[in-house]
């Protein structure tokens, strides 16, 4: 089920292969991975993803998040997946919360507002209200 968190951005839980298509017409340019390979049995990999996302004319970027959580190099590369996206983006993970967090770190340390990025995550069924601390770190000027 993929869950807008505003115009350019949305998150999912785990896709498949066969779901590109659909994705590619609903409007989506860019598919980012943030599940790692391996994580679960019987899990599309990456390659098997990307393999039709580009297939389907789709930017296909991994920023893989495992259980030890999320780092500046992560930040860093979602927000850049994010600017070169022509176009709405569909990140996704087991869940979708990752992907969330992951966009919502990335919104902030791009100087989104803290409160605007708490109430779409919200309006997605997500709730970033414990990572609130960090998005008005990363949001403020260094």
């Amino acid at each position: 089920m993929i869950r807008p968190l505003n115009d350019r951005v949305a998150v999912a839980p785990q896709i498949s292969p066969d779901d590109v298509a659909a994705i590619a017409a609903a409007g989506y340019v860019a598919i980012v991975n943030n599940r790692p390979d391996g994580e679960e049995p019987g899990q599309p990999t990456g390659d098997e993803i990307r393999i039709q996302a580009e297939a389907a004319g789709l930017t296909y970027v991994a920023i893989p998040v495992t259980a030890a959580g999320f780092s500046h190099p992560q930040i860093e590369a979602m927000t850049a997946a994010l600017a070169a996206a022509d176009g709405p983006v569909l990140a996704y993970c087991r869940s979708g919360t990752r992907s969330c967090n992951l966009w919502a770190l990335a919104a902030a340390r791009a100087g989104r507002d803290p409160t605007l990025i708490v109430a779409q995550a919200e309006n997605a069924g997500y709730d970033l209200s414990g990572m609130r601390p960090t998005l008005d770190a990363l949001a403020s000027p260094q």
